[in-house]
């Protein structure tokens, strides 16, 4: 195996330097080529894919501050989020799990060999051009072999300036929140870049009412407080992009409410994060038959997690320090032998060490490695697509006889659509698996090496429509799929009720529909939008067909039905937008089945109006979350803000 991926290797670095070479004598044809390469790869991105998009004016005219706010207006998509305005947010796509999705800023994904998930929560919008969400593959001509190695993907495509611009934003919110936001952006000599900084502080005190069959809890919620400051900037230059990133943050963990708030179960622990992380990618097509791309990436990670004090009486008291590192590269090319036909391979590597003070916790080191051959053809209407993936995981402890054995396995992907005035019938089918993190392997007292992989089957059949004359555009798409997943990992308490274990268990089957509709109408002083989704899903137990209680009842956390409902208008520099979130009931606890989460509804409104004198800009912009003040949970005992307000200035030139 070593053998086959070193001749890979030198195979893609010699077809490299042949052509960077060629690329280096007419730079300037290399980046028209770029363009074309940008434009004709939408067509079969944008059909042969089932894909959700928020850009530009819609995804500024929402109300949201973080990524997460953003994702969950798709339909398919649960966030969870665990209480608190410092509170982590995870995304959970057609009930695969958190850690099945894959999150990419400008084609290079974001990982965390820990857990395996990425909060949502610490990345603004501020700086992103379009917000997309996949859950086929996402088939553009040359990408790298990660991009092909999750149930679903989202990607996060920053900005790139056309001009130069300063921008400065003051928002003060509910619960002792303030904000302050600059972004800096400039264009010289083909080069485009920004600059992105913001720090926010909150006490995040909210009211909340916790109201069941046998207790009515009145309160505030504490120790939900939060103080954080990000600072990231890109550079571009044609085929060349870069991105840095810093964000350091303390907040507490408010834990979960318990009857009349007793403050024997306060919890007052406390977490502090510190994550960086730098990259760089550079394409070119250095031949009409030809693309290449290159990426890197180095990611460091700290987290801290403290519960050392006299208040948690009842809490067991710990005070953990986690590390983290990163290294990743990837190679890509892409042969277009024909006009219609395209065939790319790519091989990726990431070595990830992971190092923590736990009690008899081994440092953990590990590299993934990935090789993936793909095709793609375009004829007549019809569109085709096939990727077969290589995945290698390998780990290494301190006493290596305790490491846990490679996974090595491929996995098949396969698209097929057909356009016709207008309307694209498509169908895809996609093996993949999630390895398990450090944490389910190697966690002290919980982790199992003798994990196996979850395995993830997923069939998918869908109807597009696009109309698109004058002021009139309309999108419309609707998808039925099925999911398989097993030997799915769960922690259980196999040693004792204080001693929880990793362990392979079960096998779960999804079926759902997804459906989304968009409508635009643009005039000289009018733009109205309406964006709408649709998610309707059936996740059940199927591992044990004698257990009565549990065979065929629904998992965890899923609701059966969920939509959303967005519109806005706009009349010259004043813009209205409200929207509307509905999501069913889900049963939260397996051990009974009658322990629901209680649908909710939730409205949001955003008024917002600018100025323009000569060359400056000045905004005023007020949000009201929650307008009917419900209360609801994503998790429970973990209670969400009700009704708050936001109220932004910003000044621009």
């Amino acid at each position: 195996m070593r053998n086959y991926y070193l001749q890979a290797i030198l195979a893609i670095v010699l077809v490299l330097a042949v052509t960077a070479s060629a690329s280096a004598q007419n730079p300037t044809d290399s980046i028209k080529q770029l363009h074309e390469v940008t434009v004709t790869s939408k067509q079969p991105v944008r059909t042969i894919a089932t894909s959700q998009t928020l850009s530009g004016a819609d995804l500024q005219a929402l109300s949201t501050t973080s990524v997460a706010d953003a994702l969950k207006y798709f339909a398919g998509v649960q966030i969870k989020d665990y209480g608190g305005l410092g509170g982590l947010k995870t995304i959970n796509v057609r009930s695969l799990g958190a850690q099945h999705v894959g999150v990419y800023v400008d084609g290079i994904r974001l990982t965390n060999a820990q857990n395996g998930t990425v909060d949502l929560g610490k990345f603004s919008l501020s700086s992103m051009e379009t917000v997309s969400l996949y859950n086929a593959n996402k088939l553009d001509y040359c990408q790298s072999a990660s991009e092909y190695a999750s149930g679903a993907t989202v990607y996060l495509q920053t900005k790139r300036p056309t001009h130069d611009s300063l921008s400065v934003q003051l928002r003060n919110a509910s619960f002792h929140t303030w904000m302050a936001k600059v972004n800096g952006q400039f264009s010289w000599k083909g080069w485009q870049g920004f600059v992105d900084g913001e720090y926010c502080t909150s006490r995040g005190d909210y009211p909340f009412r916790y109201h069941s069959e046998y207790e009515d809890t009145v309160g505030r919620r504490a120790n939900s407080d939060i103080r954080y400051g990000r600072v990231e900037a890109a550079l571009f230059r044609g085929g060349f992009s870069s991105h840095i990133y810093y964000y350091d943050s303390e907040r507490g963990c408010p834990g979960g409410i318990v009857r009349r708030l007793s403050d024997k179960y306060t919890n007052v622990g406390r977490e502090w994060d510190r994550d960086f992380f730098v990259q760089a990618s550079y394409q070119a097509q250095p031949f009409e038959w030809f693309r290449y791309k290159a990426n890197a990436k180095y990611t460091n990670e700290y987290l801290r997690y403290c519960t050392k004090y006299p208040e948690n009486q009842n809490t067991a008291r710990v005070d953990n320090h986690y590390r983290q590192q990163d290294a990743y590269g990837a190679l890509c090319a892409a042969f277009m032998p024909w006009k219609w036909l395209s065939l790319s391979t790519s091989y990726d590597i990431r070595y990830s060490i992971m190092k923590a003070d736990l009690k008899r916790f081994e440092d953990v080191k590990r590299v993934d490695q990935k090789l993936v051959f793909a095709a793609q053809a375009n004829w007549k209407g019809i569109q085709v697509a096939a990727s077969a993936l290589h995945q290698r995981y390998s780990d290494w402890t301190f006493v290596q006889a305790g490491a846990a054995d490679p996974i090595d396995r491929w996995t098949p992907a396969v698209s097929l659509a057909y356009t016709f005035y207008g309307v694209t019938v498509r169908a895809w089918y996609k093996e993949i698996f999630r390895a398990p993190t450090l944490n389910d392997l190697y966690y002290t007292q919980v982790g199992n090496r003798n994990l196996k992989p979850e395995d993830t089957k997923q069939l998918n059949l869908g109807v597009e429509y696009h109309w698109d004359k004058k002021a009139w555009a309309v999108d419309v798409q609707a998808d039925i799929y099925r999911n398989k997943i097993e030997n799915r990992i769960v922690c259980l308490p196999l040693k004792g009720t204080y001693t929880w274990s990793m362990m392979n268990y079960g096998y779960t089957f999804c079926r759902g529909l997804n459906a989304t509709l968009k409508g635009h109408y643009h005039s000289k002083q009018w733009n109205f939008s309406l964006l709408s989704s649709i998610t309707w899903q059936r996740d059940v137990d199927r591992t044990d067909p004698t257990d009565e209680d549990m065979y065929d009842k629904p998992i965890c956390y899923s609701p059966t039905f969920s939509s959303g409902l967005t519109g806005i208008v706009g009349w010259r520099s004043l813009q209205f937008t409200t929207s509307y979130l509905y999501v069913g009931e889900r049963m939260w606890s397996k051990a009974d089945p009658e322990d629901i989460l209680e649908p909710y509804h939730n409205v949001d409104m955003k008024l917002s109006y600018t100025h323009n004198i000569r060359k400056i800009s000045l905004g005023l912009c007020l949000e009201v979350c929650d307008v009917l003040d419900i209360q609801y949970e994503h998790l429970p005992r973990y209670p969400m803000p009700g009704r708050n307000y936001k109220f932004t200035l910003s000044f621009g030139i």
